[in-house]
This record gives structure tokens, sequence and C-alpha cells, in this order.
């Protein structure tokens, strides 16, 4: 699939209409969708006449993104199209507004196509704990996706998209880039407004872009970036242009290897691969150094009390009565609540409302959740001290490729261990992008590149100067060449 850059050229030379751009690519979804089921909607009526209204105001030349389709996660609201998180708690629900970052995609003239397939409330790393249907990885379709944002991942992947948005609250943006071989990004948190964000674990969640390069997925975050008064937790800090280092050298840089990140429990061909990207950059000119982030082994623990603690909090609105799925055969009240509950919502959303519900609980609060968040401080304390030596964290994205279909759906604690890479980017709310960097039994390998709140720049250098200097963001899928 082209580039931006190319598609906007094409766009503004008129060799090319945003309606026949968007109808091309409604047909490539189509064809493609029954290999790897990305969406739960396909907007096709609505992106058709978002192109045609474009075309006949004309393509601003000074928009890059202008007429470019993209797919937004199901978790983001978006007015008049069905939005479900991918739960039967919302099979019928039409926002009756957008998101901070939908309105920012249309105020970039953006085609929105479609709604992605995810993790129920976005709580899972393999994208079949949907209400609706799996999602298959692009590269194998007996493989996951990763998840949450799985369809997001494999929308890009199978070339059904150039473009995507994702959320990310412990890894759910990084884990199925690396799992599909694109390029992933988990902003500074408070970077993109959560305004509209069905909200999972709201001190951790961020809105963030997919693409199929690293210079796309800055433009993308150029147009999505900004204060927003609707979310208090919305920075303020100056948005920069995050393309601006990308072509700049990375001599003398820092980086710095945690060891934590190359211990027990990652996969041999994957350090191997993300050890010889150090390399790479090494031979760049950057100057790479083993560190220690002692607190890191911790974040999966944290996480999960910190995360559905949240979540047991963010989900009591949905009770059956303000809107959604509403359960039949109801006598009183407490039927209403509990019987829609109950039939509500999947597994792993009970699961987590349980533990959650639990770690908040009297005589407990102090043993778990107080105590989950100062040792989450201790993991922020731990990035700070690295960051005053060092310009960039690197490590796998990832311990392994991805797995089976269906061969952690048993075990939720070895699927939740699969986050142990991404999870302390949320604790501390740092920014981490994951690139293709190699190959390992034929699935993609991610390489994950944190950096200093804010800085995001300078992860987009680094990313671009390997991805300038290496092909693996040119392996693509055999089955959609």
């Amino acid at each position: 699939m082209a580039t931006i850059k190319e598609l906007h050229e094409k766009l503004v030379k008129k060799e090319i209409s945003a309606l026949e751009l968007t109808k091309s690519t409604l047909e490539g979804i189509k064809k493609r969708e029954g290999a790897v089921d990305s969406f739960i909607t396909i907007t096709e009526e609505h992106a058709l006449k978002q192109a045609r209204e474009l075309d006949e105001r004309g393509i601003d030349a000074n928009n890059l993104l202008a007429g470019i389709p993209i797919a937004v996660k199901d978790n983001i609201v978006t007015k008049d199209i069905l939005t479900t998180a991918a739960s039967k708690m919302l099979y019928n629900f039409n926002p009756i507004y957008d998101a901070g970052s939908v309105e920012r995609l249309y105020d970039n003239d953006m085609i929105i196509v479609g709604k992605t397939n995810m993790d129920e409330f976005a709580m899972g790393g393999s994208t079949e704990n949907s209400a609706f249907k799996a999602t298959k990885n692009a590269w194998d379709h007996s493989k996951v996706p990763g998840g949450s944002s799985g369809g997001s991942a494999t929308a890009v992947a199978s070339n059904q998209v150039t473009l995507s948005l994702g959320s990310d609250t412990g890894g759910s943006i990084r884990q199925p880039a690396a799992f599909n071989g694109v390029v992933g990004l988990k902003p500074t948190y408070g970077r993109i407004s959560r305004y509209g964000l069905i909200a999972f674990g709201s001190s951790l969640d961020q809105i963030g872009p997919f693409s199929q390069n690293v210079e796309d997925n800055a433009h993308l975050l150029n147009a999505i970036s900004g204060h927003d008064v609707r979310d208090s937790t919305s920075s303020k800090v100056a948005i920069p242009d995050f393309a601006s280092k990308i072509g700049k050298d990375i001599k003398g840089m820092k980086i710095a290897l945690p060891k934590e990140y190359f211990g027990e429990g990652i996969d041999e061909g994957v350090k191997e691969q993300i050890l010889a990207a150090a390399k790479h950059l090494e031979s760049l000119g950057a100057i790479v150094e083993e560190v220690s982030l002692p607190h890191s082994k911790y974040g999966v623990a944290i996480y999960y009390i910190i995360a559905s603690s949240e979540a047991s909090s963010n989900l009591q609105r949905f009770d059956g009565i303000r809107y959604g799925f509403r359960a039949d055969d109801i006598e009183n009240l407490d039927d209403v609540y509990l019987k829609s509950r109950s039939e509500g919502f999947g597994e792993e959303v009970k699961r987590r409302i349980m533990l959650g519900t639990f770690s908040l609980s009297s005589g407990y609060y102090d043993a778990y959740f107080k105590k989950a968040g100062q040792v989450r401080t201790l993991v922020m304390e731990d990035f700070a001290k690295v960051f005053k030596d060092y310009d960039i964290i690197l490590g796998p994205t990832a311990p392994t490729v991805a797995y089976d279909l269906g061969s952690q759906n048993h075990d939720p604690l070895a699927m939740y261990l699969a986050d142990l890479l991404t999870i302390p980017v949320n604790l501390a709310g740092l920014p981490g992008i994951s690139i293709p960097a190699g190959q390992v039994d034929g699935l993609p390998v991610g390489m994950q590149l944190i950096g200093k709140a804010f800085d995001e720049e300078t992860i987009y250098q680094v990313a671009a100067a390997f991805e300038a200097t290496t092909d693996f963001h040119k392996n693509k899928p055999i089955i959609f060449e």
C-alpha cells in the first residue's frame, strides 16, 4: 500500500479522487475481511458520503491527511456509528457524540471506513475475548493477532487500511503491532484526549496510531494530539511536529538496554533478534549500554490490581438501565442489575471486575490497591533514573511471537504475562513504540523503543533511522501479496 505522502500527492494532482480511494479501500476490506476478521462494523455508506462531500470541497494541498481512509477501534465513540467495545453489553449503542480524537480525524478530513474488533472493553491480549468474533493474525490465520487492539493491527498489516487508531492500557497497541509486523505507538499519557474513549483503566488508557511505516505514524499523531478541556487528564504541553526529527542521524545518542527485558521468560529467538537490532543501532553511531529497571518485575502484578480496580469502578455504569443490553425475564430491580450484568459481560470482564472489587474492598484496600500504587511509584522512579543518562530505552515488545489461537484461553495468567514488557510503560505514563525488527519461525518480532515523557519525536527519530537502514518493515504477509 502507498504511503500517506504518495496518496496525498495523487489526491492533490487529481490522479485519484477521495471517492475513488475510499471505494478502493472498501473493496480491499471486503476482499480480505473473511481471512482476518478485523472489523465489527464497516461504515460504507458513511465513508462514501464523507468522500463525496470532500471531493466537492476539494483536497487541501497543505493537509497531508485529507481524504485518507482510516479505521477506528470500537471502544472509541463515533457519532451515529455503532460503538460496541466488542461487548454484548453495548451491542446496540449508537453514540450521540464523537470522541475528541475522532473530531480531530474529521477536522483533518480523514475518512472513517469502519470500527475494528478488539477484546471486550480492551481486556485481553489476543482479540479472542470479543462478543462477536475472534480476529486472526495477518501472517498466520491459526495464530492470535495480539490484543486488545488486534483488529486495528490486522487491518493495517493486511493492507485493508493505511492507518488505524487503537488504545493501549498495558500494551494493547504495541503487542498487536509486534505480532503483525506493523508500527504502533502508545503516546505519553495525556498527549491525546481520552474524551469518548470507553474507559478501562483511567490512569493507564491512551489512544494511539497504527501504520505501516514510522513517518506515517508520526503524521497521524500530529493530527490527533492536543489539549482537550473535556478530559481533565489531557495535557497542555505544546504539540511539536512529531516528524521533525525523522531523517536525522542518531550518532552519539545513548540507548539503554534493561537487563530485566532479556531475562527469564523471553524467547531465545526474540532475544537474538532484538540484540541484533541494538547492534545495528550501534553501527549507526548510537551508544548502547546495559541498565537495570529493578522494579519492572512487579509490573504485571501491580498492573492487574490497579487496572482491574479502575475497571470495576468504570464498568458500574453498565447496569441494564442507562443504555445497552438489558436481560429479559426481569421480576424486580435486583434482577435488572444482576441478570443484565451477568449476561451482558464476558468471562474476562467479569474476572477483572471481581479482582478489582476485591482489591478495593474494606479491609483489603491497604494491602492491595494502596500497596500497588506505592510500587507503581518505584517503577516510575526507575525510569526517571535511567533517563537522566540515556535518550531511549530499547527491548523486545513481547516475550514471544504470536501464539496459537485458543492456546491460552484456559490460562489467563499466561496471557497476562505476555504484557510484562509493555505494562511498565503505561504505569509510568511514558511513550513507547513497536516497530518490526526481525522474524522468528516466519512470524514478526517487534522492537520496543521507550522515550521520555512528551518526547515522541526522539522515539520516531531512532525508529526511522532503524527503518531506513533495514528491510523488516517491507516484509508483508505472503497471503496478501
